[in-house]
């Protein structure tokens, strides 16, 4: 079953459950790909779909600080609602540790030596986690790796 039969066939079996939430989540997240596609002229695979899913997610992250700081936790707590709905399609995140294990392995395969392969290096690790990591937290790990090879 693809990703887009599976958000289907969950919006299906939410709108007959009455689960309100889960029915608002999924339906926009349904538009937010058919826009896509129609944006794009193309069906889109699961790498697609993956990739609309993780934008609408940090999305729903923006609009939680933005209405955290603006001391509306009302709509802080129904974005939270509806971000915990597309956590179920996204890929398991990695630990730390993992992370630090597969940057070590792609700079070691690229051969960087410092700072100024950060560029390269970088590109192949979001690559390679695509979804299962924080961008901010790659480029910490990548920053202190790379200047561990500059300093030995």
């Amino acid at each position: 079953m693809t990703l887009k039969e599976r958000l289907e066939e969950d919006y299906k079996t939410a709108f007959k459950q009455g689960r309100h939430l889960a029915v608002e989540a999924l339906r926009m997240l349904k538009a937010e790909v058919k826009n896509a596609e129609i944006a794009k002229r193309k069906d889109f695979d699961d790498h697609d779909v993956l990739e609309v899913i993780l934008r609408v997610a940090k999305r729903h992250q923006d609009s939680i600080t933005a209405f955290n700081k603006g001391g509306r936790q009302d709509l802080a707590d129904h974005e939270k609602e509806q971000l915990a709905v597309l956590q179920a399609y996204l890929p398991a995140k990695l630990s730390e540790e993992e992370l630090r294990d597969i940057i070590n392995e792609l700079i070691a395969e690229s051969g960087a030596k410092g700072p100024a392969d950060f560029g390269r290096v970088m590109g192949s690790v979001m690559k390679q986690v695509k979804g299962q990591a924080d961008g901010t937290l790659i480029s910490k790990i990548v920053k202190e790796e790379l200047n561990k090879k500059q300093t030995t």
